[in-house]
C-alpha cells in the first residue's frame, strides 16, 4: 500500500489513540504484577496503522538511538510482528525495556507529527508488543557472529550502558568481559524499577541473550576495589576498558533526624525490594521496613516507585512531599497518574524541615513548611522559597528519600589519573573517551542521573568508537 493510499485508509487523526489494557487501580496496589498488560495484536496493528510515515520522521530523530520508527511501524501495521521486532533491533538491543521505561512522550513520541493535531502514535507500546511478540513465541534467534578479532573489552557496570556497549561488540568480534559489583546483572534495570513497572524475567532474559552471544560475566566484582581499571588494562590484558557504573550514591536533604530509624534512601529501598525481592516475603525474609504511614520526598520517577512500592508492601497511607508544584513534577506523567490512581497523596509546595523521632529512636514525625515559588533556578524550574509560619507536622513511620543520587566514588577515586567534575563525575568526550588512554565512560556516571534509553544511546556511541580505535580506523582517518 503506498503511503497516499495508506493515509486515505486508516485518517489517523479519525481513528484516535488506543488505550492500553491495564489492572485495576484498587487490585494492583496490592500486588506486584505489571501494570499495563499490552497490547492485543489486533490494537497494535490499529495504532502502528495510524503513523504517517512522514517523508522527514521527527520520531526517529528524538529517539537517542536513532530506532528506524516508521519501519517497524509499517511492519507491525501488516501483521509482520517478528519483522517489525527485528527491524527495532537493528538500532535497539533492548525493545521490551525500552517500550516499558522511556520517557517516550519527551522523545520518539515527543517529536510525532500527528501529535500536533491529535494523539501521537503510542510508539512505545508498539515497540513493547513487537519485543514480546518476538520473546513469548521463541522468535529471538542469535546472529551468526564474525570470526573473533583478538581484541578484549572489559565493561564496568552491568547496566543500560554497559549491556549496549557489550551486545555492539560482541557482534564485532571483540571478546567481551562484563564486571558487575552487584550479584545480578541488569543495574538500574534491575535494582531500581520496580517489578510492576519493568517485570525481572524480561531484564534477565535480555541479559541471557548477551551470554548466549559470548559475552562473559564476573559478578560480585568491584572495580576499584577487587580490581583496580589499571589492573585491567594491564596484567589482565584488556585492549580497552568501558566505564558504565551509573550514579548510584544517595543524595540526603541534610535535615535534623534524617539518622533515626525508619528512613532510608529510595536507592536503598528500592535495592531490598527489587534485588532483594523483599516483596516475595515470606519466600525472600529481606529485612525491610513495613511503614503503615509512609511519606516519600522527591518528585522523580524514582520517587513515583517507592510510593507504590510502600503501596504494595502493606502502607495504609502514601504522602509524596515534594518542595515544588504539580506543574515542575519531573516525573513521568504516566506515573503520577498511576501513582495518583493507586491512592498516593500528593502534598505539593511541601519541605521537610526536621524528623522527629520516638522514645525507641524510630521516626514518628516529619515537620514541614509550606512553599511558594519564586524565580527560576539553575534548573529553570521557579525556586521553592519557604513562607514564614507555614509550618506543620505530617504523622509517619517510615521516610523515603528520593531526593537524587550522585556519583559513587569507590571506582572514580581509585583510579589514578581518571578526570572528574567538580561534582565527581567522569570527564568524556562526545564519544566517551576519558582521560585515560584506552578507557572509555559514559551513561550516568558522565552524565549525572539520566534515563535508561539516553544511557544505551551513550554506550553505543562508544561502542563505534572503541572499534573504530582498536580496529585502526581512527589512525587511517588521520592519515
Amino acid at each position: 500500500m503506498s503511503d497516499d493510499a495508506h493515509k486515505a485508509v486508516y485518517q489517523p487523526l479519525k481513528i484516535g489513540r488506543t488505550p492500553m489494557p491495564e489492572q485495576d487501580p484498587k487490585v494492583r496496589a496490592h500486588n506486584f504484577l505489571e501494570v499495563p498488560l499490552g497490547f492485543t495484536p489486533e490494537m497494535a496493528q490499529q495504532e502502528a496503522s495510524r503513523c504517517l510515515r512522514c517523508k522527514k520522521p521527527m520520531c526517529i530523530s528524538g529517539c537517542p538511538v536513532n530506532v528506524p520508527i516508521p519501519e517497524f511501524l509499517k511492519l507491525l501495521s501488516e501483521g509482520k510482528f517478528d519483522a517489525a521486532a527485528k527491524k527495532i533491533k537493528e538500532k535497539n538491543a533492548f525493545p521490551a525495556i525500552c517500550g516499558r521505561v522511556c520517557p517516550q512522550e519527551n522523545q520518539c513520541e515527543g517529536h510525532c507529527i500527528l501529535g500536533k493535531k491529535s494523539e501521537p502514535v503510542a510508539i512505545g507500546r508498539c515497540e513493547r508488543f513487537a519485543a514480546d511478540y518476538e520473546r513469548e513465541n521463541q522468535l529471538v534467534h542469535l546472529p551468526k557472529l564474525p570470526p573473533k578479532n583478538g581484541k578484549k573489552v572489559a565493561i564496568v557496570g552491568a547496566g543500560p550502558a554497559g549491556l549496549t556497549v557489550a551486545g555492539d561488540l560482541i557482534l564485532l568480534g571483540y571478546d567481551v568481559t562484563i564486571f558487575e559489583a552487584f550479584h545480578k546483572p541488569g543495574g538500574v534495570l534491575m535494582y531500581g524499577i520496580p517489578e510492576f513497572r519493568l517485570p525481572k524475567i524480561i531484564v534477565e532474559k535480555e541479559v541471557e541473550y548477551l551470554v548466549n552471544l559470548g559475552v562473559r560475566l564476573e559478578l560480585n566484582t568491584l572495580i576499584g576495589k577487587t580490581i583496580t581499571i589499571d589492573e585491567l588494562l594491564g596484567e589482565e590484558g584488556f585492549d580497552a576498558v568501558y566505564i558504565g557504573v551509573g550514579a548510584g550514591l544517595p543524595t540526603f536533604l541534610g535535615i535534623e533526624g534524617e539518622d533515626l530509624g525508619g528512613v532510608y534512601s529510595a536507592n536503598e529501598y528500592l535495592t531490598r525490594s527489587n534485588l532483594m525481592k523483599a516483596y516475595r516475603f515470606p519466600e525472600y525474609d529481606t529485612p525491610i521496613v513495613h511503614g503503615k504511614h509512609v511519606c516519600v520526598v522527591g518528585g522523580g520517577n524514582v520517587a513515583m516507585d517507592a510510593a507504590r512500592s510502600a503501596l504494595r508492601l502493606g502502607a495504609e497511607s502514601v504522602k509524596i512531599i515534594y518542595r515544588r508544584s504539580r506543574a515542575e513534577l519531573p516525573a513521568r506523567t504516566e506515573e503520577v497518574h498511576h501513582a495518583e490512581q493507586e491512592g498516593v497523596e500528593f502534598h505539593f509546595l511541601t519541605n521537610p524541615v526536621q524528623l522527629l523521632g520516638d522514645e525507641k529512636g524510630r521516626v514518628c514525625r516529619m515537620n514541614v513548611e509550606k512553599m511558594e515559588l519564586g524565580e527560576p533556578d539553575a534548573s529553570g524550574r521557579r525556586r521553592p522559597v519557604a513562607i514564614p509560619g507555614s509550618e506543620y507536622v505530617i504523622d509517619t513511620d517510615l521516610v523515603i528519600i528520593a531526593a537524587g543520587s550522585k556519583a559513587n566514588p569507590v571506582l572514580t577515586k581509585n583510579t589514578n589519573g581518571l578526570e572528574l567534575n567538580k561534582r565527581g563525575y567522569i570527564v568524556a568526550s562526545e564519544t566517551g573517551r576519558t582521560s585515560i588512554p584506552g578507557v572509555w565512560a559514559g551513561g550516568d556516571i558522565v552524565t549525572g542521573a539520566a534515563t535508561v534509553i539516553l544511557a544505551m544511546g551513550a554506550g553505543r556511541t562508544s561502542a563505534q568508537d572503541i572499534h573504530r580505535e582498536l580496529s585502526g580506523q581512527n589512525n587511517k582517518e588521520q592519515q
